[in-house]
């Protein structure tokens, strides 16, 4: 028999962004770092880095890989101090290379200065450009160097003049954690699309994407970073630098719908709470009489019980999901068009036989995944499939930090409902609304809603700049 060695995604959610994790002033920095990073695995499994300082010298191991593959106890032993930053990826610019891995780690005029990045830089094709023709010479493709090279380069005086300097250059999406020396700095972009968090431990500070990697080293939780906010750490000193100009408030919603760890608070919400309230509404929009509702797991879990407790219908495992999985290298057969679903889900025939079931699902990219699931679901004995959507359409791609397939590659931006319906197989298929969506969580947005609405809030110099190039031949 022959394989098709390559590499394959599982199911057809959009790809995970990034997480970022530091400490300040906290013994074993490092060890606190790799149980962050642990925590936060769900926003990258592409690589996994953690620099250390000590002393004012800087220490990094990096590699591709999970993050309990890329450490353990010894490799960990070799990054003392009490200052630490990391990272996890999953590359949205600059594409799956290991030179790309972070946190990225340079000399320069005031020591080591180390940075691990969450999000996208919307202009970093454009600073690039003018950076090389300075002269400056790039380890990588990764957006993320472009900071680097901007701190470096300023002909500022102080460090913090010089990380404000670089800052004041970036469009588009990043919370960014950097050490000079032993300060650490947080920095949110000014619309607060990607989240960061600040906590407190044994008299230092941590700095995270999410609170579960608070959580998981019993830090306490003080507060999340406000957007255009620029934090520097020294230990158990914090203290505020100056804001960067204002811009309309627009963190991400799709990070309340899919990314974030259920067991995460973020902007003053619990995502399982948010999901819920999802669920809630989408049970209110589109209605159906059914034995049963089952969850795609694990992220559309929240959404699939709140739909259970406003239709009243009892929630069932329907499904069961491998987490042994992620990726493989390889497909046993081209014509085995389940195979990614087949892998990774399996039906729960005593909770589906003969029953009227409703699928909650948090959301529908390509939709190759929920046609193998409702073939299962059929196979198992469900006399009706019914296809909820905790989310509305999606109909743009992300270019904030979320590996979001090209718009032909969008189920949603290419059919009407109607057509996903057949397509999929189901006896009904429900997206929640935009409306319903927003006003289920209104009281801590306004969010961004690029990939539903089209609606771009920062601006795209790169894309637009790539559009206006004239394609040879028109």
């Amino acid at each position: 028999m022959s394989t098709d060695i390559q590499v394959t995604h599982l199911d057809d959610h959009p790809q995970h962004e990034c997480g970022v994790f530091a400490v300040s002033g906290v013994d074993n920095a490092a060890e606190l770092t790799f149980l962050g990073l642990y925590a936060l695995q769900h926003r990258g499994q592409e690589s996994a880095g953690i620099c250390a300082i000590d002393s004012g010298k800087a220490k990094v191991h990096k590699s591709t890989g999970l993050v309990a593959e890329v450490f353990d106890a010894q490799v960990l032993s070799h990054l003392p101090g009490r200052t630490s930053i990391g990272h996890v990826r999953y590359s949205t610019a600059g594409g799956s290379r290991p030179e790309n891995a972070q946190p990225i780690v340079v000399d320069y005029s005031r020591g080591a200065l180390a940075i691990a990045h969450n999000g996208n830089i919307t202009n970093a094709l454009e600073l690039r450009s003018r950076l090389v023709e300075d002269g400056a010479i790039f380890q990588t493709t990764s957006d993320s160097e472009v900071i680097v090279h901007l701190v470096a380069r300023s002909r500022h005086e102080s460090v913090d003049s010089q990380v404000d300097d670089a800052l004041t250059h970036l469009e588009g999406a990043y919370s960014v954690v950097a050490t000079v020396g032993e300060t650490l700095y947080a920095v949110v972009d000014p619309r607060g699309f990607r989240p960061l968090v600040l906590g407190r431990k044994d008299g230092g500070h941590i700095v995270a994407s999410e609170t579960c990697a608070l959580d998981i080293i019993e830090a306490e939780f003080v507060r999340d970073l406000e957007p255009g906010e620029v934090l520097k750490i020294e230990g158990s000193q914090v203290e505020s630098l100056r804001s960067l100009p204002p811009a309309p408030r627009a963190p991400c919603i799709f990070e309340l719908v899919y990314f974030a760890r259920p067991d995460s608070r973020l902007w003053g919400t619990s995502v399982d709470r948010a999901r819920r309230a999802f669920g809630r509404q989408l049970a209110r929009e589109h209605p159906v009489e059914a034995d049963a509702i089952i969850s795609v797991p694990d992220s559309a879990n929240s959404a699939a019980l709140g739909y259970s407790e406003e239709s009243g219908s009892p929630f069932e495992l329907g499904l069961l999901r491998n987490h042994y999985v992620g990726r493989t290298f390889i497909r046993p057969s081209q014509a085995d068009r389940d195979f990614g679903a087949r892998i990774k889900y399996n039906p729960v025939r005593e909770a589906i036989e003969g029953r009227r079931v409703v699928v909650v699902d948090d959301s529908l990219v390509r939709g190759t995944t929920s046609r193998s699931l409702v073939r299962f679901i059929r196979e198992a004995g469900a006399t009706e499939v019914h296809l909820r959507i905790a989310s509305p359409p999606v109909q743009h791609p992300c270019y904030y930090g979320i590996d979001m397939p090209s718009k032909k590659e969008l189920i949603g931006a290419n059919h009407t409902v109607e057509e996903i319906r057949d397509l999929l197989g189901v006896d009904s298929l429900g997206y929640l609304s935009l409306e319903g969506m927003t006003a289920a969580v209104e009281e801590h947005g306004p969010f961004c809603d690029a990939c539903f609405s089209g609606n771009y809030s920062a601006p795209l110099v790169d894309v637009e700049r790539a559009l206006a190039v004239p394609v040879p031949g028109d």
